[in-house]
């Protein structure tokens, strides 16, 4: 049985039904079923960068596609082309390429989880995801106590898993490794104050590569869209594409310059406990040390 998701511009569904040996046609069927788009003008895409399929000849075998369970099949209606004559030569229409942008997620403690929930699953948004992942972290924390032990926490294997649980704390660099090796894809992060790239799992051999931009206290995944275009963003690319990296870089830079970050040795704080203030990251956590807080609040 193939486990397949099919992704519209407007949703994205689960796919049930079909095996290798299942014909053209009816993966054709079920994609109208669930998009309401007709077999006769369906443009479906897979792989990275996705790929038109040839589906013209709706007696072959599904086998003899480059498709595999868990893959995402992007659909989109093919819009009549216009002919040559009704195209008048003096206004060529010309689309505009491709740009990496960011893609803005809520303030929420949980910026992290929702981006990288958004980018591994293609541009599809899920405000409710953070709880799960979290709870996920903590099963993989938990279940690896001689790797994930205190000296690499900064608390002991339970009190972590009790800690990320909660809806008001950040994910940092452990959540982000523990994330790029469950789901097997290299997550980038570009950091707008010092523009530079860190980049975890980038040794372990992965061929897909996420990316994320963070400013000093907020995380938000980046995608490649064309502007004006119905065609769902791109947000996983491959291991290979170090263009995509440059891209990122400058996406950064131009952040920096116009001083989107915030610098997390200076930024003013508050302990929602008890109401201390506070200043950069030091402060806040020589403060949890000296009295076990640990919900901060930015002022």
């Amino acid at each position: 049985m193939l486990r397949l998701r099919c992704k519209t511009k407007n949703g994205s569904h689960i796919m049930h039904g079909l095996t290798h040996q299942s014909c053209v046609q009816e993966l054709k069927t079920k994609v109208e079923e669930l998009t309401g788009i007709p077999c006769d003008v369906q443009k479906i895409m897979v792989g990275y960068p996705p790929s038109s399929l040839d589906l013209q000849n709706g007696d072959a075998h599904l086998k003899d596609y480059p498709i595999k369970s868990g893959d995402t099949l992007i659909v989109e209606e093919e819009k009549n082309k216009p002919k040559p004559q009704e195209v008048p030569a003096k206004m060529p229409r010309l689309e505009s390429p491709p740009v990496l942008a960011r893609r803005v997620v809520p303030a929420d403690n949980s910026c992290l989880f929702t981006s990288v929930s958004y980018v591994v699953e293609g541009g599809v948004y899920d405000a409710a995801c953070a709880p799960e992942m979290r709870g996920l972290i903590a099963q993989i924390v938990s279940s690896d106590p001689a790797a994930y032990s205190e000296a690499v926490l900064g608390k002991t294997n339970e009190e972590y898993c009790a800690w990320i649980r909660r809806s008001d704390t950040w994910g940092g660099a452990i959540e982000v490794s523990i994330l790029s090796k469950f789901y097997q894809c290299e997550i980038c992060v570009v950091d707008t104050q010092t523009v530079r790239v860190d980049r975890f799992g980038e040794d372990a051999g992965y061929r897909k590569r996420v990316l994320l931009i963070y400013d000093g206290i907020h995380y938000d995944p980046l995608q490649k869209e064309v502007a004006d275009s119905d065609a769902p963003p791109q947000t996983i690319f491959s291991t290979t594409d170090d263009v995509i990296l440059a891209q990122a870089l400058e996406l950064a830079d131009e952040a920096r310059r116009k001083r989107q970050f915030t610098d997390v040795n200076r930024f003013a704080l508050r302990c929602m406990v008890c109401q201390t203030g506070l200043v950069g990251q030091k402060e806040a956590r020589e403060h949890a040390k000296e009295t076990g807080h640990t919900n901060f609040g930015e002022v």
